[in-house]
């Protein structure tokens, strides 16, 4: 299912930073609730400098309720000005069940291929969760609202507003899905990585 916008639109998606987890190379879904590390607060804080420098406007952050996310919001939100922060759990990571704390490279054909994690949640269950916290932020799309999360929902973020492929976002990166309607009432997706420009 692909999302059905009103209107052209950018969303922002910032990855948390890094947790000791993430630099060991294992998988850590929602349902395992880990602090950054203080490099990853570093990022954070890195990556909060450089929005404010790149001036995008952005008027909301919402995030996930895991603690990882809640520190990266928290420090970006301190650099940015205390804009209004919103906690929706619809947002936490795909819950991985027995495939928390296995190899990524272990897990990976497993889970491209749409194999579900014992004790996790399906695909589908993941995508339809994210869907409702995305249906929830559209009234909020005019104030450019800034989605802390995790590598999971970036990609379903991507899916959800019509992108290819199997998007994926690094600790402490930004990425805007800039969506537009074309005279014909069609919607493209353009994902940028506005760091990089």
């Amino acid at each position: 299912m692909s999302y059905h916008a009103n209107q052209s639109f950018s969303l922002f998606f910032v990855r948390h930073g890094v947790t000791d987890v993430n630099f060991r190379g294992l998988r850590c879904g929602g349902d395992l609730d880990i602090p950054l590390t203080d490099i990853g607060c570093d990022q954070a804080y890195l990556l909060a400098k450089q929005i404010k420098m790149m001036d995008l406007d952005i008027g909301l952050i919402v995030c996930s309720s895991l603690i990882r996310v809640q520190q990266t919001a928290l420090i970006i939100n301190g650099v940015l000005g205390n804009l209004q922060t919103v906690t929706d759990p619809s947002f936490n990571e795909r819950l991985l069940g027995e495939w928390n704390m296995k190899s990524i490279a272990d897990t990976e054909n497993d889970l491209a291929n749409g194999v579900s994690p014992p004790g996790g949640e399906s695909e589908e269950q993941f995508q339809s969760r994210v869907e409702v916290g995305v249906e929830r932020i559209n009234a909020l799309l005019p104030r450019r609202p800034l989605v802390v999360s995790s590598k999971g929902v970036g990609r379903i973020l991507n899916t959800i507003l019509g992108g290819a492929g199997r998007l994926a976002v690094g600790n402490g990166e930004i990425v805007e899905f800039a969506v537009r309607r074309d005279p014909l009432d069609k919607l493209f997706l353009d994902v940028r990585r506005p760091h990089q420009v």
